[in-house]
């Protein structure tokens, strides 16, 4: 199996190189608005037609090297294919932030010393802080993939795609499963096969992200110069903060459970759309919640320790009695946090119910899968005492 991740590190062009990056990068943002305009007209997403329609002019008109043209075509097309596949509305993708997308050994290269990228005007090479991607360069293990050049506050990140072969766990080889059920108030709950639960909590972060969005709404209303400055200085902080939040969770959630290990999420795909369902109050924190990227950086983490994550079905996990299998709404208590059945009285935290629901749907995965339960020492209750749950 291919883990995929991001490498992030600042690059450190001198005074003129600098410029050229930028001026660069600028026009490769206008070529990006160009195309855009054409498939937001046309609806087209084929490649092929795409580039026959825009490569002439994004050569002559806007002076792109034929590489990076190919790229610009790559990003317009990948970005809108990336909305139609979240369900957004047809809209005109726009390409406001100053970046550029390079192809490895193409446009860019890398090595121990120097980062080495192509512009408008000629090829660029600069230093950059390699600390925290040395392990990167053993190219038995790892391979370099697309690129992107970052503008931030007049500083130049590059954002570098890094690939490698993990041996896959086979689901006869598993011999831990554990339901993660992610959350707000909670960011994961857990639940594995020796019965034990343990709650991640998120009420600190969620107080923290309503600051900032209340901050954000008082410079918003201001309208002063000093406010918008204000703002741009905040900029990606929250974003950076919460990926860090992110990483320290999955971390955790690998390192405390052995290789081997099976971890079941629920597949939160459109969960943005779901707006409807959720109070006007709670929406911000409902659709805007990093739930995403916390998966994405449990998945390549879990790869790289022998364990694997798979997503199922989350239809009724937090109005699924654990123990009878009765569905029903009624039987969770969100104000109290309560989880009570009204078929067989089994009670728990309603947080909790969801983690195991979702550990008996990975047992029933591996016993669909694997035909047995021999890897895991045989079946076993998944409704113990609720008094064995560590909170």
């Amino acid at each position: 199996m291919e883990s995929v991740k991001t490498a992030k590190v600042q690059i450190h062009p001198q005074e003129k190189d600098a410029q050229l990056l930028l001026e660069s990068i600028r026009v490769y943002a206008k070529g990006c608005a160009f195309v855009s305009e054409y498939i937001f007209r046309t609806k087209d997403l084929s490649q092929v037609s795409v580039q026959k329609h825009t490569y002439a002019t994004l050569r002559s008109e806007y002076g792109l090297p034929s590489q990076m043209a190919c790229n610009v075509v790559r990003t317009v097309i990948g970005s809108y294919k990336t909305n139609r596949t979240n369900r957004n509305p047809w809209t005109l993708c726009e390409y406001k932030n100053p970046q550029m997308t390079l192809s490895w050994n193409r446009d860019y290269s890398l090595n121990k010393e120097r980062f080495s990228v192509g512009t408008l005007y000629g090829r660029v090479k600069c230093t950059y802080d390699i600390k925290g991607v040395e392990r990167y360069f053993d190219k038995t293990v790892y391979s370099f993939g697309t690129a992107k050049v970052v503008c931030k506050h007049g500083k130049f990140f590059l954002h570098i795609s890094v690939s490698a072969e993990m041996d896959i766990l086979n689901d006869t080889d598993v011999v831990n499963v554990v339901g993660i059920d992610r959350g707000i108030n909670f960011l994961a709950n857990t639940y594995d096969s020796k019965g034990r639960s343990k709650f991640y909590s998120g009420r600190a972060i969620k107080n923290k992200r309503a600051h900032y969005k209340e901050l954000r709404r008082e410079l918003q209303s201001k309208q002063t110069p000093s406010a918008r400055r204000r703002l741009k200085a905040i900029g990606q902080r929250e974003n950076r903060w919460m990926r860090d939040v992110n990483h320290c969770v999955s971390k955790a959630l690998v390192e405390s459970n052995p290789k081997g290990t099976l971890f079941v999420l629920e597949d939160l795909k459109g969960i943005r759309h779901a707006t409807e369902r959720v109070l006007r109050k709670d929406r911000y924190e409902a659709v805007s919640w990093s739930f995403y990227d916390l998966e994405q950086k449990l998945g390549y983490k879990a790869s790289e320790n022998g364990q694997k994550v798979i997503k199922v079905d989350p239809t009724y996990t937090s109005q699924t009695c654990p123990k009878c299998g009765h569905i029903d709404k009624r039987s969770r208590h969100k104000k109290v946090h309560t989880f009570v059945c009204t078929n067989c009285g089994y009670t728990s935290n309603d947080d909790r119910i969801g983690a195991m629901n979702l550990y008996r749907m990975g047992i029933e995965y591996l016993v669909e899968s694997q035909g047995s339960m021999s890897s895991l020492g045989g079946a076993q209750s998944i409704a113990p005492d609720v008094t064995s749950a560590s909170k």
